[in-house]
């Protein structure tokens, strides 16, 4: 008897975010531009509430450097 064989295949998110809407892609877009919307509000909080002296001078930026875009 063979072992039952798996499939390592990872979920590709941009398709999970797509059916999570029905294939509605601008309902996607809606929902990740809001998210991402939350998600630096958060951040500008979190700087605002964090000492230099906790985090070594480090701040929380919610903009990526241009040496990060990929």
């Amino acid at each position: 008897m063979r072992p039952l064989e798996r499939k390592n295949e990872t979920p590709d998110p941009i398709d999970e975010a797509l059916a999570w809407h029905n294939g509605d892609a601008r309902a996607t877009i809606e929902t990740l531009l809001a998210d991402c919307g939350h998600l630096r509000r958060q951040v500008e909080l979190a700087a605002r509430a964090m000492s230099c002296g906790f985090t070594r001078g480090w701040r929380p930026q919610a903009d990526r450097d241009a040496s990060h875009n990929e």
